[in-house]
């Protein structure tokens, strides 16, 4: 595996049916970047919310993503807000999956973080299989609809 450019993310964002729908090149909101970086997609959040010192919440990406069946991805923490002790859960998304992604958010600061909406929650790394997957990512949080989405368990 190796991980995507930002050439190589912008064009398969282009070329396939919107990989990151809306897709932006690169801008800065209360003074955090969000959009194309390097290697990285930084990701906005849907709905705003307070985390107070020690709390958890789920937050939604304003961003609809679908991977090709050759490209998974991680979410990965924004440094700003490191900075801050607030962390997105790193976890992996498998090729195949198409939706609005559910961060896991937890406020190890002993501030409260107040995000609004809109602004940059996560990063997105995107690498490349070393072949199409024959089992694409066909489970339960596939077509995952905006907003958070609570754990659902397998019937």
């Amino acid at each position: 595996m190796s991980v995507l450019s930002a050439q190589s993310i912008r064009r398969l964002c282009k070329s396939y049916a919107g990989m990151i729908d809306p897709f932006t090149e690169r801008e800065v909101v209360n003074g955090k970047s969000f959009g194309l970086s390097a290697c990285t997609y930084d990701c906005r959040i849907d709905d705003g919310l307070i985390l107070e010192p020690g709390q958890s919440a789920l937050a939604s990406t304003l961003e609809y993503i679908r991977l090709p069946h050759n490209v998974c991805a991680s979410i990965l923490d924004k440094s700003t807000y490191a900075r801050w002790f607030l962390t997105a859960f790193n976890t992996h998304i498998d090729p195949g999956f198409c939706g609005y992604v559910t961060v896991e958010l937890v406020n190890l600061g002993n501030e409260s973080i107040n995000l609004q909406s809109g602004d940059p929650l996560c990063q997105l790394k995107f690498e490349w299989l070393d072949h199409p997957t024959e089992l694409p990512y066909q489970g339960k949080y596939n077509n995952q609809e905006r907003g958070p989405q609570p754990a659902r368990l397998e019937v």
